[in-house]
């Protein structure tokens, strides 16, 4: 899950969001790390994700399926948003679980 997070964050990085309008490859891309990161969520086992309940995972695993279901329709802004506004805090609750060792 972070390492997906980490690359979607340093690609939006040096980006705009006017960017993600006018690149098909960075949509793309952002896209599929933000589903990526929704799935490994997924994959975290339910009494693992009981013990950090300040991962907000039916929020990160809805996403995935958001993206992933939606087919012909994502939402831009929202995708944006994920990624600058509630990825980077993702990140460092991650790193803090994991300096924990769980």
């Amino acid at each position: 899950m972070r390492d997906y997070a980490q690359k979607a964050v340093a690609m939006a990085r040096e980006q705009t969001r006017d960017d993600l309008d006018d690149d098909e490859k960075l949509r793309l891309a952002l896209t599929h790390l933000v589903e990526l990161v929704g799935e490994a969520a997924g994959q975290i086992p339910p009494e693992h994700r009981a013990k950090h309940p300040e991962i907000p995972w039916p929020k990160v695993i809805s996403m995935r399926h958001r993206l992933i279901h939606g087919y012909d329709f994502v939402d831009y802004d929202i995708l944006w948003e994920t990624i600058t506004g509630s990825l980077p805090g993702l990140i460092g609750a991650l790193d803090r679980i994991l300096g924990e060792g769980a």
